[in-house]
């Protein structure tokens, strides 16, 4: 999947003001000031003038420097102003053609003077779109030295492609690329090469990124191998971190409170029906609803993202404590009485309609006890739970085991206690499950 980086730069530009003046004001301050006016030698610009006419009386622009003699050197820097928007790129090479003996160590040229030279023709490979600031004038620098040194500037608002990668999302890191090279020239002709301390960054504290944070760049240099030949591509890497601040108010939050109080109905009555069951489907469909929202940050991706995966656990949460409820529901409406109620008193007939608070479950495929044996024989073979002896079988001092339940291929379940067990389980697992969770997107 991909996102969008968005380069530019910023050239701070002197702020000018225009400021309409009458005749009268206009004459009165001429005429009460009293000015000192200094007349420039014209010397240097009537050298400068020679100089230009010279250097281009013969110069072909259609041509590189150096062409079948040597490739042509292009030394680059890019200061990066912000991201979203950044960048001014800096090109330097040398130039013999330009060479000029003056008493003048540089000229600073226009616009003008950038189409009547040669130039590099840099472009970015992974752009969407690129434009160049126009405004009040092409926002572009040209300098020349005496020695045939040439620096060019040009500012641009770049939008580059970003291949995310979101299986960590929102605790993701990215390190997107801005990559630039020659368009026709291959590394025979045009080598691009980084300047010391080529990037150059403001101050971070005016960048203006609200979901990520800057975490440094790096800069590279590769040969690119096609079928029109060898291509030296430079590569500037944007390191970033997405802030997980807002995904934690508007989802993490949200979706922790919603399993904690679908722990309520655990507290509530079994008989009260319609409060757990009420409470039990809004949690769930509160869970519903904050999955649906959760993948509206996200592009269309077929994989499982760590924001996907904690909305799920939790949906799980919450659905398994309705379904504990249903299921303690179920149990208490289908339980049986004990086929050994002879062995006990019988209860009274104000009492007569209640029930014991059990069930029982076949286990005859765990549990295998040895056939009975009438009383006679079980004193001389000796019982196994008899009082004051060591047990000699699994269970067989166990109240539930000597009345033959579980010789019998039975358990029986506590209906009453599965609401205490889950008070105890529930919050002990979702625990456990938040300490993996953190533990691994943000330390592994």
């Amino acid at each position: 999947m991909s996102g969008k980086v968005l380069l530019t730069c910023l050239l701070f530009c002197p702020a000018f003001q225009i400021r309409a003046e009458s005749a009268e004001e206009y004459d009165y301050d001429y005429l009460s000031t009293n000015k000192t006016w200094v007349l420039t030698p014209k010397a240097q610009e009537t050298d400068a003038t020679h100089i230009l006419n010279a250097l281009l009386q013969n110069y072909d622009n259609k041509l590189r420097p150096d062409i079948g003699i040597k490739p042509t050197f292009i030394d680059v820097d890019i200061y990066v102003n912000s991201i979203g928007p950044v960048s001014v790129i800096h090109m330097t090479w040398y130039d013999r053609r330009l060479r000029f003996n003056s008493t003048l160590k540089a000229l600073t040229l226009n616009t003008n003077m950038v189409s009547r030279i040669w130039i590099p023709d840099t472009f970015f490979r992974n752009s969407k779109r690129a434009d160049s600031h126009w405004i009040t004038t092409p926002n572009q620098l040209l300098r020349i030295w005496n020695d045939g040194k040439v620096l060019y500037t040009l500012r641009l608002t770049i939008e580059a492609e970003c291949l995310l990668q979101l299986q960590n999302f929102p605790m993701d890191t990215h390190s997107c690329p801005l990559v630039f090279s020659s368009y026709g020239y291959p590394r025979e002709e045009i080598i691009y090469r980084w300047r010391r301390y080529s990037i150059e960054v403001s101050d971070q504290r005016t960048w203006r990124l609200y979901q990520f944070d800057f975490t440094g760049l790096r800069n590279t240099s590769e040969v690119l191998r096609t079928g029109a030949g060898e291509y030296m591509v430079m590569t500037v890497s944007f390191d970033l971190s997405r802030r997980m601040g807002y995904f934690a108010i508007q989802t993490y939050i949200p979706c922790i409170l919603t399993v904690v109080l679908s722990w309520v109905s655990f507290w509530i009555k079994r008989d009260s029906t319609p409060a757990r069951t009420s409470l039990g489907i809004t949690t769930v469909l509160t869970m519903t609803t904050l999955s649906t929202i959760s993948r509206k940050h996200l592009p269309r991706v077929s994989y499982i993202t760590a924001m996907d995966l904690f909305v799920s656990v939790c949906f799980i949460f919450v659905f398994a404590a309705l379904m504990e409820y249903a299921t303690l529901n179920y149990l208490v409406g289908n339980k049986k009485p004990t086929e050994h109620s002879s062995r006990r008193p019988r209860l009274p007939a104000a009492h007569a309609h209640l029930v014991p608070s059990y069930t029982t479950i076949n286990i005859n495929s765990l549990v295998h006890w040895p056939p009975e044996v009438d009383d006679e024989e079980s004193e001389d073979l000796g019982s196994p739970c008899a009082e004051g002896k060591e047990c000699q079988q699994f269970f067989c001092c166990i109240e539930d085991c000597q009345t033959g339940t579980w010789r019998e291929g039975r358990i029986r379940i506590h209906i009453s206690r599965l609401d205490s067990y889950s008070r105890v389980f529930f919050p002990t697992a979702f625990l456990l499950f938040n300490i993996v969770y953190w533990i691994a997107y943000l330390y592994l």
